[in-house]
């Protein structure tokens, strides 16, 4: 029997019912495991899950609203991009951890070890070296480092990643799709195995500095930072920059983030706005007596070249790279120029994937990086 191989698309349609017909006929294919979709949170959303949960039917499908979604076409605005995966080379269960303002750690491992026994049934093989794990989660729940660190704790050597979704950089409400419908305040697990071999990765394009911004005021539950070195946050953070408070704006979050400092290694902290009163809202945890050190960047597009290169040594030609790729890169490629040049190694290493309000790597959520999972071509050799 011949491999059935992973199919990607992406539909630039703007209405919501002919994109998700446009992907569909790109993507269907017999014994379908999985599929995986982002679309612009601009598309009527009703619409789209009511399309895509008549298209798919009985075939597990997951999903996220963006800020850019990545694919054949690049990288882009307003689209809907996605994957199938064939039955033939993937075992794929998923689930929903819905109330995530009321997350709890024990819900978090009853759906991860639900899962990890379902897909034992799906997949009697399954094991760490041969399963990954990754998660979609509502980008404004300001839950994502609870949920990844007891999803990671429970799944154990199964390495978790993850995006937050995203809404066009609007800051209301983002979604996640599950079941045949958007949801917000939730989060869904996907657990996939496979024969064939694969990478998780991560990589950021950032080098710490000596200058340092101590926490002095915040409220750690908004992820709002009110003081850093006794001064209001905003005024502070504009000073160290060099830039008039009054001028902040994305392009400065973008291009100067500050890194906490995580068992020897950076971790970046991303702004998401400066608020009218003085205080800057992050995008990750931030408390009261952190650390932070002002980051500035390397070249962003050789550090991208370097990263599909070296999946390439490990793995071979991907014949999917699939990942969650920070808002505040896809800012930095837009004002530097860099789209075209950005889309042209996405598009020849089979990128699928969105901009997000954050990633999660390994159970820990960062910010300002590109993080996911590369999967090799394989040979029919290995499933003789």
């Amino acid at each position: 029997m011949g491999m059935q191989n992973i199919r990607i698309a992406q539909s630039c349609a703007t209405q919501a019912r002919q994109a998700a017909a446009e992907f569909y006929e790109s993507v269907v294919q017999p014994d379908m495991e999985l599929v995986v979709f982002f679309c612009s949170s601009e598309y009527d959303l009703d619409a789209l899950a009511a399309e895509i949960d008549r298209l798919f039917g009985g075939v597990q499908v997951v999903g996220c609203t963006t800020s850019g979604e990545i694919g054949p076409a690049g990288y882009h605005q307003h689209s809907l991009s996605g994957v199938s995966f064939p039955a033939g080379s993937y075992a794929a269960v998923t689930g929903l951890v819905d109330r995530l303002g009321q997350f709890e750690i024990s819900r978090g491992n009853d759906v991860a070890r639900t899962l990890l026994h379902r897909l034992e049934d799906r997949a009697p093989q399954a094991c760490p070296d041969n399963s990954f794990a990754f998660m979609l989660i509502d980008g404004l729940s300001i839950r994502e480092e609870p949920v990844a660190h007891a999803l990671q704790h429970s799944l154990g050597r199964i390495a978790l990643f993850g995006g937050s979704a995203a809404d066009d950089q609007k800051f209301l409400k983002t979604f996640v799709y599950s079941n045949g419908r958007f949801h917000s305040d939730s989060a869904v697990l996907i657990l996939v195995s496979t024969s064939l071999p694969f990478r998780i990765f991560k990589t950021q394009h950032f080098v710490s500095t000596d200058e340092r911004l101590v926490v002095t005021e915040a409220d750690a539950s908004k992820r709002i930072i009110k003081e850093i070195n006794g001064l209001p946050a905003a005024e502070e953070y504009a000073r160290v920059v060099g830039v008039d408070r009054h001028d902040l704006g994305p392009a400065h979050f973008a291009a100067s983030p500050v890194v906490v400092m995580i068992g020897g290694t950076d971790y970046v902290r991303s702004i998401q706005t400066a608020n009218a009163d003085g205080s800057l809202t992050f995008f990750c945890a931030i408390e009261e007596g952190l650390v932070f050190r002002l980051a500035h960047g390397l070249d962003l597009v050789n550090n991208l070249e370097q990263t599909f290169e070296k999946i390439r040594e490990e793995i071979g030609p991907p014949q999917l790279i699939f990942g969650f790729d920070c808002i505040l890169r896809n800012l930095e490629v837009s004002q530097n120029g860099w789209r075209e040049r950005v889309s042209e190694i996405f598009r020849s290493n089979n990128t699928i994937g969105f901009s997000s309000y954050g990633e999660q790597y390994r159970g820990i959520h960062v910010n300002q990086t590109f993080t996911g999972v590369a999967i090799g071509q394989g040979t029919e050799a290995r499933h003789a």
